[in-house]
């Protein structure tokens, strides 16, 4: 899907952070057609040549930048903690303050992300489509391997839930960029929990609410 040099990969933290966050900045407001890879280039202080010496095209790039997300994602999630979550609400909550995490270190992340979901450019959208479908299906068997889905009502699909979760909350992302207004992660979390809790009691039983 993406070609890179090993060189990329033997540069300092600082470097390679410096060209991944100048990506996904531009990717994320601009989206994957009109971003220029000259400005990112220049916005991560290197040559548009250089860029292209680590990333074979704007392509390579891009598919890249979103595999390094997920990498993050997994790495985040990859702890005693994680390992201990029992019940699907609790790891809602646990996955969103990690997110909330990673957003501060990776400012533009979110709108990266974002843009892979709402694209329709033709150059890549046939392969963001397959891959958020791809994504949504594998972390729910990565990251709920470990939960207890008793608390469930009989015709409830926790898979289902999850889903629900997700396509609401980037649902909400959308409409926050369509209009302009910018992310506020307090307010979000703050109506998130207020989902949250009307899903624990449409979907667990009586007993475990």
């Amino acid at each position: 899907m993406y070609e890179i040099n090993e060189k990329f990969n033997q540069l300092n933290e600082e470097k390679k952070l410096k060209i991944i966050n100048a990506g996904m900045e531009y990717f994320g407001k601009f989206g994957y057609k009109k971003a220029n890879t000259e400005d990112i280039a220049k916005k991560a202080g290197i040559s548009k040549g250089l860029l292209f010496y680590y990333f074979r095209n704007k392509r390579s790039f891009y598919f890249y930048l979103w595999e390094y997300c997920q990498n993050v994602m997994n790495k985040e999630m990859n702890n005693e903690e994680f390992e201990s979550i029992t019940d699907f609400f609790e790891l809602i909550d646990y996955g969103t303050k990690i997110k909330l995490k990673i957003f501060m270190k990776y400012p533009f992340m979110t709108e990266f992300v974002l843009d892979l979901f709402m694209t329709k450019d033709q150059n890549i959208c046939d392969n963001t489509d397959k891959m958020m479908t791809e994504m949504i299906d594998s972390s729910f068997d990565i990251y709920f391997r470990n939960i207890d889905f008793s608390p469930f009502k009989e015709d409830v699909d926790p898979k289902q839930i999850y889903k629900m979760i997700v396509y609401m909350s980037e649902g909400y992302i959308i409409e926050k960029k369509r209009v302009k207004i910018p992310l506020d992660f307090e307010k979000m979390i703050d109506e998130f929990n207020i989902w949250k809790e009307m899903f624990k009691k449409m979907s667990y039983k009586e007993e475990y609410i």
